[in-house]
């Protein structure tokens, strides 16, 4: 990077002297930093409630993926990188309890300082911190770090980034962000961001796809691998880290190797074949009926179910609101009418797992049915007249019968589509006013075998109404091209949401996402009424306000109809070997980032 456009730095006297200029500000370092109130965790804790402190370290585990990889920088757009490897490889100032729904303490950092509105964050790092080239890490790699992934990193870097205003050294192992504007999550946001060596990258384009990893100063190190086939991670024997409280019980095995395959069906054959160690199910039928397997009757592969307390995000069909197809609400509508989920998950799960309602759903955070109330009708209002049907007076998504002919909810779609201007002609086409048949796409990614099974049902039912549909398979890096420039008209979507929204929310659901490559809103929408709603949340002073901001988001992501969902698994299932374990106590997040490899241990010597 040329000097001219490094950081926006500024010496340590003069923030100092600005400070000053504003008054006394009442803050002191602190051990740890939760979104609302304090850490549950005191200063001397001795390891994460959800831990086994006295796991046996080493051993191996062989974990299984559906599709490839021909990168190895998991921080920028470009390529696709093994999904490990981005928690597994690199550290960041804090980390994360995944037993609290967002609370921080010190990894690299050894504290944290705020002022009382949050306006800024200091962070010192930790004396021993070390990369696994045996260097120290800096604060000029910290803030080297910072920027570049928030210029020409990946598009989910950005928007934090562009909040700060200064960014500075105030000491020898001391940096401070101060931000421009009002947003008590940016300290905790900052603090989850990877810090890697700036000297790797001297006279280097950073946001190049390629096949050397960056370094960094976690736990593994990448040993070897074969683009699309393999990757094997070995412990850093050096690893700084080890002894942290924080990371008591954590990143037990000696191995962790990632094998890769075309698609699901033949990662849980090698699963019954012993290449693999573990399967997570996604299928309760499957779960019920093919694993009679000789290694599960033998006792060497048991059966785990994982409870969690998390919202249910979203899984479905996304609508892509950038193709003029689904520009009309009452289109998506239709559609939704047409699913018909009873029957498809008769079919696929035995009709046992039950349908996500809304994003935020099996949460406190989620939508409440009927009429809007009290805060939450408060801040809709201003957005009454531009809302969509049931974003205030309530909605609840359709529901059929299970018969495969759906008749009821299939007479709703056609009066839907009518109203749109598509009416059925002599041939059974549906056509709009100039003769253009309402046709579409919908792009999979090779090897998803449900997606696959649930669009075969999908289509048959969209041909009753004069749809025509092209279903397109490709492999994973056409998929993530085409995705990440939103060239599609429908994709099967899925997007994780936990029980702290924050910043990453712009991410999913703002406006700039309609342009900007490789943001998660899939769905194109532009909506004034969700970017205010984000703006409550983020700016929210107490947990009574922040759920209120989130239940109106999550009716104004719902009524938008952007996605037809399907269900969600209140436990994750997940067979493996016996001689893996994992702790009694569960994380309130469940099997999440940060228990499976991370948390798990091997019997086996």
């Amino acid at each position: 990077m040329r000097p001219e456009n490094y950081l926006r730095v500024r010496v340590a006297a003069a923030a100092m002297a600005m400070i000053g200029l504003a008054g006394p500000v009442a803050a002191e370092p602190a051990h740890g930093i939760a979104m609302y109130g304090a850490p549950a965790l005191p200063p001397d804790f001795v390891s994460l409630p959800y831990v086994n402190p006295d796991a046996p370290r080493g051993g191996r585990i062989v974990l299984g993926e559906a599709g490839g990889f021909d990168s190895l920088n998991p921080f920028i757009l470009k390529g696709t990188a093994p999904w490990g490897l981005r928690s597994l490889g690199y550290e960041t100032l804090m980390g994360r309890s995944w037993d609290e729904p967002f609370t921080l303490y010190g990894l690299l950092a050894e504290s944290v300082e705020t002022g009382p509105d949050r306006g800024w964050v200091e962070f010192t790092l930790r004396e021993a911190a070390r990369f696994s080239d045996g260097s120290p890490v800096t604060v000029e790699d910290v803030l080297w770090s910072f920027e570049t992934l928030g210029r020409q990193g990946h598009p989910r870097y950005r928007g934090a980034w562009d909040k700060v205003a200064t960014a500075e050294a105030t000491g020898p192992r001391t940096v401070r962000f101060t931000f421009s504007s009002p947003d008590r999550e940016l300290p905790l946001i900052l603090g989850l961001r990877p810090v890697l060596k700036k000297a790797q990258w001297e006279g280097r384009d950073f946001a190049a796809s390629g096949l050397e990893p960056p370094v960094g100063s976690g736990p593994y190190v990448i040993a070897d691998y074969e683009p699309g086939r393999f990757m094997v991670l070995h412990k850093d024997p050096d690893w700084w880290g080890r002894d942290l409280p924080l990371n008591r019980g954590q990143h037990n095995f000696d191995e962790i190797r990632y094998e890769f395959f075309g698609d699901g069906d033949v990662l849980f054959e090698a699963f019954r074949g012993g290449a693999i160690d573990v399967f997570r199910e996604t299928s309760a039928v499957k779960w019920a009926e093919s694993y009679d397997f000789p290694a599960v009757a033998s006792g060497e592969i048991v059966k785990s179910e994982i409870a969690h307390r998390r919202p249910t995000g979203m899984v479905g069909l996304v609508m892509n609101t950038r193709s003029p197809v689904f520009a009309d609400w009452r289109v998506r509508d239709a559609l939704l009418h047409a699913f018909n989920f009873e029957r498809v998950s008769e079919v696929l799960t035995g009709g046992t797992a039950p349908r996500i309602t809304s994003y935020y759903a099996n949460s406190e955070l989620a939508m409440r049915p009927g009429l809007a109330e009290g805060r939450v009708r408060e801040l809709l209002a201003p957005f009454a007249d531009d809302l969509l049907p049931g974003a205030i007076e309530g909605y609840a998504l359709p529901v059929a019968d299970g018969r495969p002919s759906n008749r009821q909810n299939l007479r709703a779609a056609f009066a839907r589509l009518d109203a749109a201007g598509w009416r059925v002609d002599d041939a059974g086409v549906l056509r709009n006013a100039d003769g253009a048949p309402l046709s579409f796409e919908i792009l999979l990614r090779q090897g998803a075998t449900e997606a696959q099974k649930i669009v075969d049902i999908f289509v048959e039912e969209l041909k009753r109404l004069g749809v025509a549909v092209r279903v397109t398979a490709v492999d994973s890096a056409q998929y993530t091209e085409r995705t990440d420039a939103y060239d599609f008209d429908m994709t099967f979507y899925t997007i994780a949401l936990s029980l702290s929204p924050g910043n990453e929310q712009r991410l999913y659901w703002g406006a700039e996402g309609v342009t900007r490559p490789g943001t998660r809103n899939l769905m194109g929408m532009a909506s004034p009424a969700a970017e205010a709603m984000i703006d409550a949340l983020l700016t929210a002073e107490t947990r009574e306000d922040f759920v209120a901001a989130t239940r109106a988001l999550d009716r104004v992501l719902t009524t938008g109809r952007y996605v037809i969902p399907i269900w969600y698994a209140p436990t994750a299932l997940i067979a493996h070997r016996a001689t893996l374990r994992y702790p009694e106590t569960l994380p309130i997040y469940g099997d999440w980032i940060g228990f499976l490899p991370d948390i798990w241990w091997s019997e086996k010597r």
